[in-house]
């Protein structure tokens, strides 16, 4: 306890951040760190598993300390331990879940698993102090795609999620064949805003009647087609109008597909969590699409949309305040279901 309050230290190390937080009474900020992989994955035009399982383990005591510190506290004033668990590269996790261990083991503090899409969803407790479930959540990174029912703090339902690629998996894909580079998502975004979300027409999926499931290949094959096409007929490729076309088409899919299902479940307020939460067009759409049918939108800040241990922090709060703890047999579970 400090001043009073539950304090949590919580760790994330799914993909390639390592990222430790410190929260106070599950939404209270009182340190964040984040250690970025992205310059060393570039290189490779995605995450390298076995290189960012190294770069945690060089990484994640440093960052641990220096979140203590930046928050002004000790271990002796934690009174849990948060870590994900899954889903993830199970390299990644397992450097994460050990370190959490560690401390439970060395400190005696309860020990409280945390699912990584639960943690996305949960970035928006802290970003919107007032926000309390029920509500629609669209979950959308490079590895998730999902629309999820929460019902309450510690219970949610998968309505609808993608069959192949993430949302942010295809702006990968896409950004590569555009030879944008990586990540793909924050690239294609900027260069869009000079294109014409028009100039080219790609194909919307939307599967079977009132399906919330989602399919992007088709449309990242559909890119692939066009640009060999076009470059095989010697014309010059207008990669605004490709990026912003492949990006209309893909929004208005997840967009339709999530009010819909607000609409549907009867539900007034939506939150957004995962990397292309910060999608600018994304957030332009979903605003415009709740205020015609009187639906509340939440996002949170840039920082809270990426991988970190804040979200996770907040999450472990709420199991753990629900009576939830686990034990040092705690496992990695890289395709854990939500």
């Amino acid at each position: 306890m400090k001043d009073g309050k539950l304090i949590t230290l919580a760790i994330e190390s799914s993909c390639d951040e390592t990222s430790v937080a410190v929260l106070a009474d599950g939404r209270e900020v009182l340190s964040n760190v984040i250690a970025s992989q992205i310059k060393v994955h570039q290189v490779f035009g995605g995450v390298v598993p076995e290189i960012a399982s190294r770069h945690h383990l060089d990484n994640v005591n440093r960052v641990a300390d220096e979140a203590m510190a930046e928050a002004g506290i000790t271990l002796d004033d934690v009174d849990l331990i948060g870590v994900t668990y899954g889903p993830g590269l199970v390299g990644a996790l397992l450097i994460g879940l050990a370190t959490a261990k560690a401390y439970a083991m060395a400190t005696g503090k309860p020990l409280v698993g945390v699912h990584h899409i639960q943690g996305h969803i949960c970035a928006n407790y802290i970003a919107h102090k007032e926000l309390e479930p029920p509500f629609m959540a669209l979950v959308i990174s490079g590895g998730h795609t999902n629309i999820v029912e929460v019902t309450d703090y510690n219970e949610c339902h998968v309505l609808g999620q993608t069959r192949d690629d993430a949302a942010g998996e295809a702006y990968d894909k896409v950004a590569r064949v555009l030879g944008l580079g990586y990540p793909g998502g924050p690239k294609i975004d900027k260069i869009a805003k000079e294109g014409n979300p028009d100039a080219i027409e790609f194909k919307r999926v939307f599967l079977e009647k009132d399906s919330l499931d989602f399919s992007f290949s088709g449309i990242k094959t559909g890119v692939l087609n066009y640009v060999n096409s076009e470059k095989q007929a010697g014309r010059e490729i207008n990669v605004p109008d490709v990026a912003a076309s492949f990006q209309q088409a893909v929004l208005e899919v997840i967009v339709k597909k999530t009010v819909g299902a607000a609409v549907r479940m009867k539900k007034d307020k939506i939150v957004m969590a995962g990397g292309v939460a910060s999608n600018s067009r994304l957030r332009e759409m979903m605003e415009a699409a709740c205020e015609k049918e009187g639906i509340r939108l939440y996002y949170p800040s840039p920082i809270l949309c990426t991988d970190n241990a804040a979200m996770i922090g907040c999450a472990a709060y709420y199991r753990y305040k629900a009576g939830h703890v686990d034990d040092l047999t705690l496992d990695a579970i890289p395709h854990l279901p939500l």
